[in-house]
Parts: structure tokens; C-alpha cells; sequence
């Protein structure tokens, strides 16, 4: 798995700059249409979004994961992680799915709504020949041998474990209980390495899936040029003249 993506936040003195642009730009914004004004907004994380959007080539999968490194930049961990676990629970189902129809009949509606992530469904898509070691933590050395485990001795790997509380609304595992069971507590905070390590989990997965899906002829459109990235970028120049844009990724 790559080392943990590491985006810097923007300094607060930044922040307030840009909150502060003339009314007028912000009217000419919203003109634009909602992918566009994303891309303006988020025109300094580019590289990593367009990651999610070049490898996927696919509106239903790769926004989950677009949108959950959105919410990570803003430190909103809970939304953040919620929306990358979709994203792969979404990219395994949808694909699942489409290897198992006949081209003429791949209709996305049709997907079973009971097909969700678990040890048998990565198993399944493990035999279907998709890459999923990609869904393994750094230090999860036992991810094949628990894949294989049945009840009443199953044990998720870790993915299907987090995607099962987090999804669920479960959050006692970071739960801190340093100072004792009766002063514990929980802040969204806790969450921000798993969501460090999820998001880097992402994005391995999503490029080797993008190739898997390239080569079955899953992608809905060829991967986006750089001219629609450029136009964005000319825009976000025009809005902030002053931002050089140094020490953000």
C-alpha cells in the first residue's frame, strides 16, 4: 500500500482570504455547473482527485472516493470515511456486477441491493480475478488467511470490520478511555489516521481496479483530458491572482 497521502490544510489566514472574495466572483461561480464549481473550489487537490476520476471513469463509483477525500481536507473525518468505505463497497458491488452479465444486459439498477461488503464477496471478487489485496491494511499480514474463515470462527479483515461500525454508526473502537471508562470520550479527531489510511487504501485499489476495469471494458467514457483540469485551474487563477498555490499538494 503507498505511504499515507499527505495533504497539507490550508492556514486559517488563508482561508479567510478566500472567504472573503469580491460577491461578484462568487455569482460568476455559481453560473458554472456543479462539476465545475468543485473543481474551482478544489483546484489545489486536483492531482489527487483526478486520481479517483482517471482510474474509475465511472460517476457512480468514483465520487464516493472524490467526495471522501473532499471531506478529509475540510477534517471532517466521520463523512470522510463513511464515503471511502462506499466507494469500495460501491467499485466491488457495480464491477461484481457487470462481470456477471451479458454486455447487451448490464443495467446497473439491477444490482442485488443484499451484495454488500464482506469476507464472501472480496473472496468472490478475488476469484473473478480482481486486485484485492489493495484492500489490505499495511499491517494486516493475516488479510488472505481470515478471507477464508467461516462461521462460527469468521473473522473480518479489517476493511469489511471498519466498513461494518463506521457504516453503522460504531465508533466505540476510538472511543478514548485513557483516563478510565468514566471519563471516556469521542471526538471526530480520532478518526483522522484510520481515514489517513483508508484514503491511501483508496487509492491503490482504485488504480489497479481502473485497469481491471479498462481491460473488460467497463469504463463509461475514456479518461478526461487535461483541458477541462486547465480551464478549471485558469478560473481558480482569475478568482485568487494572489495564490501561488506553494506548500499545498
Amino acid at each position: 500500500m503507498r505511504d499515507l497521502i499527505s495533504i497539507d490544510f490550508v492556514p486559517s489566514a488563508e482561508r479567510e482570504k478566500q472567504q472573503n472574495v469580491s460577491y461578484n466572483w462568487n455569482t460568476s461561480v455559481m453560473k458554472f455547473d456543479y462539476i465545475t464549481r468543485q473543481n474551482i473550489h478544489y483546484s489545489r487537490y486536483h492531482e489527487t482527485r483526478n486520481l479517483f476520476f482517471q482510474s474509475l471513469c465511472a460517476a457512480e463509483q468514483h465520487w464516493f472516493f472524490v467526495q471522501g477525500h473532499d471531506a478529509y481536507v475540510h477534517e471532517l473525518y466521520i463523512p470522510a470515511l463513511s464515503s471511502l468505505l462506499n466507494g469500495l463497497e460501491a467499485s466491488l458491488r457495480v464491477t461484481l456486477h457487470l462481470l456477471n452479465q451479458v454486455p447487451q444486459e448490464q443495467d446497473l439498477r439491477d444490482i442485488s441491493p443484499y451484495r454488500v461488503l464482506s469476507n464472501k464477496l472480496i473472496l468472490q471478487a478475488q476469484e473473478a480475478g480482481l486486485p484485492v489485496k489493495y484492500l489490505a491494511f499495511n499491517e494486516e499480514m493475516d488479510f488472505f488467511e481470515n478471507l477464508k474463515t467461516e462461521k462460527p470462527n469468521r473473522v473480518d479483515v479489517g476493511i469489511v470490520r471498519l466498513r461494518n461500525n463506521i457504516c453503522h454508526g460504531n465508533v466505540m473502537d476510538f472511543v478514548n478511555v485513557d483516563l478510565g471508562p468514566e471519563s471516556s470520550f469521542f471526538s471526530p479527531e480520532m478518526l483522522k489516521t484510520v481515514t489517513e489510511k483508508v484514503l491511501a487504501i483508496s487509492a491503490d485499489w482504485c488504480e489497479a481496479l481502473g485497469q481491471f476495469r479498462r481491460r473488460h471494458g467497463f469504463r463509461h467514457y475514456d479518461a478526461p483530458d487535461d483541458r477541462q483540469v486547465k480551464r478549471d485551474l485558469a478560473l481558480y487563477d482569475y478568482m485568487y491572482p494572489g495564490d501561488t498555490g506553494e506548500g499545498n499538494s
